[in-house]
């Protein structure tokens, strides 16, 4: 039986001789996480909750910013995904700048960042590196893999590349493919790629030098993912509101990688996992936005019948929110009752 305390603290697990689907290996896998409550002995009440394309576990931490879905109110004791009933393990996506092994962790094998070396990614190998995590805990089985965003590609990818393992897939502001192109995230690498301190991903020897172009390109994210809505209570002020926005951006663009922001998102690029629903045995609550413009809920008039023809379960909520690509965890309350007995429900 594992036990922990819901102190948010990242914890660090390390493997060694980690293989990618593409045959890369990586000698040394750190997975930075966060684990909360108490596995049962029989190792069957784990959730995995998974964070989006530019977070990190920090989701669940009370009180913290995360652009696609700070989950505070969702996950803790007496919360949707109860502590008090759940052990809840929240990792660090592979390639993420959060603590787990990405482009910008020292190989072993040079003593010096990857940078633009480190191996060519896909979502799989993200839920692999967690089945090492999970496995590292005894968990033998999930009661749910949950998540927004890119949270919920992963959450996705889990239902299907372990079906007897995973019992429910919670996947909100997302979608079971990657719509493509998403012009948003390719812009995204052609202004990282152009921008003149990038010198072909080696601007790690110019610490601080990309900051500027993630920062702006933070402002325009935020800003598309509904966060002046968010803010409009605490900030009337649209001046105001525009100084936290400039702020937020500055915090995010001072530690994330711009290359693991290329990495991210080129595995994110490649996820589909239509061919393979079939075998997802898990039920499936879908959750979307009325106003998220990534995954607007249109999506839900292809999703639904794909989902429905694979003979998936699946129960569909579209949040009455005014908070776009963040209204998951901004407003919460509008579907944590039905997550909760999302996961009380007999599978």
């Amino acid at each position: 039986m594992t036990s922990t305390d819901d102190a948010c603290t990242p914890r660090l697990h390390r493997s060694t001789d980690f293989r990618l689907a593409s045959g890369a290996v990586l000698p040394e896998l750190v997975q930075s996480h966060l684990a909360l409550g108490t596995l049962n002995a029989a190792g069957d009440n784990a959730v995995i909750v998974l964070h989006g394309l530019t977070t990190g576990p920090s989701m669940l931490a009370p009180g913290a910013f995360a652009a696609e879905g700070a989950w505070s109110d969702l996950v803790g004791p007496g919360k949707a995904i109860d502590t008090g009933r759940f052990f809840v393990v929240c990792p660090n996506a592979l390639g993420s700048s959060y603590g787990t092994t990405g482009p910008a962790s020292t190989d072993p094998r040079t003593g010096k960042p990857y940078g633009t070396t480190f191996p060519d990614m896909t979502v799989g190998d993200m839920i692999e590196a967690q089945k090492l995590l999970l496995d590292h805990y005894g968990v033998t089985r999930l009661a749910a893999a949950v998540g927004p965003s890119m949270g919920g590609y992963q959450a996705f990818e889990w239902g299907v590349a372990y079906p007897d393992f995973v019992q429910r897939v919670v996947a909100a502001v997302t979608c079971p493919y990657h719509r493509s192109p998403i012009a948003s995230e390719v812009a995204l690498r052609e202004t990282l790629s152009k921008a003149p301190a990038w010198r072909d991903g080696a601007y790690v020897d110019t610490p601080g030098s990309m900051q500027p172009y993630m920062k702006t390109m933070r402002v325009a994210t935020l800003k598309r993912y509904g966060l002046e809505n968010e803010l409009a209570a605490a900030f009337p002020d649209p001046a105001a509101r525009e100084a936290e926005i400039e702020r937020l951006a500055a915090g995010w663009a001072a530690v994330f990688d711009p290359n693991a922001l290329m990495t991210l998102t080129r595995a994110c690029d490649r996820f589909d996992v239509r061919p393979r629903l079939r075998n997802l045995r898990a039920p499936v609550l879908y959750v979307n936005s009325r106003t998220d413009v990534g995954f607007p809920p249109g999506l839900a008039l292809e999703v639904l019948p794909i989902l429905e023809a694979a003979g998936v379960k699946v129960r569909y909520i579209e949040l009455d929110s005014d908070k776009g690509h963040l209204a998951s965890g901004a407003d919460a309350a509008l579907w944590s009752d039905d997550l909760k007995r999302f996961l009380e429900q007999p599978v």
